[in-house]
């Protein structure tokens, strides 16, 4: 059973996480992907860290969620082990309920051509390939994705 929760993005199990995606992130693409994860960004309003862990309490994935606009947050540093299976889809789900709960309408990301089994992952849970936005127009080797939430009507806290 895997379980999500808020988590210090400075703490050491955040951070070995981190590294680990970027480990693997430059293994597949050639570029770790920490030049467009700006930590401070974090500390902004209706930004969330969330961590994954399995039935011991180790830490298996991580994801972050930040605002983009009022309207559409930016998944970034989703990450997974894939220790167990499912825990992608169970960070995946969590991220998308607290983003509904901080008033999200829709979620954007950003992951390479290079990188299919996140394309792949993506899509098969209901995110459409976009136009390239902010940072990565013009990019060749990136592609953008987005999914509308259902409204929910309110926006809070979590």
């Amino acid at each position: 059973m895997i379980t999500i929760q808020k988590a210090d993005l400075h703490s050491s199990e955040s951070l070995s996480l981190i590294e680990k995606l970027s480990s693997e992130l430059a293994n597949i693409t050639g570029d770790g992907g920490t030049r467009h994860f700006n930590v401070d960004s974090m500390m902004a309003e209706r930004a969330l860290w969330l961590v994954a862990r399995n039935e011991t309490g180790d830490a298996v994935g991580c994801a972050a969620l930040r605002p983009l606009s009022e309207q559409v947050a930016e998944l970034k540093r989703m990450y997974s082990d894939r220790s167990e299976p499912g825990i992608g889809k169970v960070l995946l789900a969590f991220l998308e309920a607290s983003a509904q709960r901080l008033g999200y309408s829709e979620i954007w990301l950003e992951t390479r051509h290079a990188n299919a089994r996140a394309v792949k992952f993506y899509e098969r849970n209901g995110y459409r390939v976009i136009d390239n936005y902010g940072p990565y127009i013009g990019r060749q080797e990136a592609v953008c994705l987005a999914k509308k939430l259902a409204l929910n009507g309110s926006r809070g806290n979590l």
